[in-house]
């Protein structure tokens, strides 16, 4: 399933905190849906570290990444590191999806459906 040391390295301790004591709004609104199992029953964590990335959302049983894109993303040179972070994760086992903040909301129902049937199609 998962080699626990790749999953929340100490030295991204302080990032992965950071990260969860200071969401987005959009990353809290989409974590209101996904907490407790909600989502199919499927346990999601936020703000994992995978190797050397840290991620928005993930549910380690079915090796499924969530990640949310804002402004920042649209940068040549941050699609170029969200490129080659995407192909790590790949070649770890790792699926991703990647939404737009403004998707969260205008979107939110299509949204989790499409997170619902991500997960549905990575349990068989």
């Amino acid at each position: 399933m998962k080699n626990i040391k790749e999953i929340n390295k100490p030295k991204l301790k302080t990032i992965r905190r950071l990260n969860r004591n200071q969401p987005t709004p959009w990353e809290w609104k989409l974590w209101q849906y996904l907490k407790e199992r909600q989502l199919d029953g499927h346990k999601f964590r936020r703000q994992v570290s995978i190797h050397d990335y840290v991620v928005d959302f993930c549910c380690l049983d079915l090796k499924l990444v969530i990640e949310l894109d804002g402004s920042g993303n649209l940068y040549p040179k941050q699609q170029k590191k969200d490129k080659i972070r995407e192909i790590d994760l790949t070649k770890w086992g790792y699926k991703i999806i990647r939404f737009f903040n403004n998707e969260i909301d205008e979107n939110l129902n299509e949204v989790l459906e499409i997170m619902s049937s991500k997960c549905k199609e990575l349990e068989n």
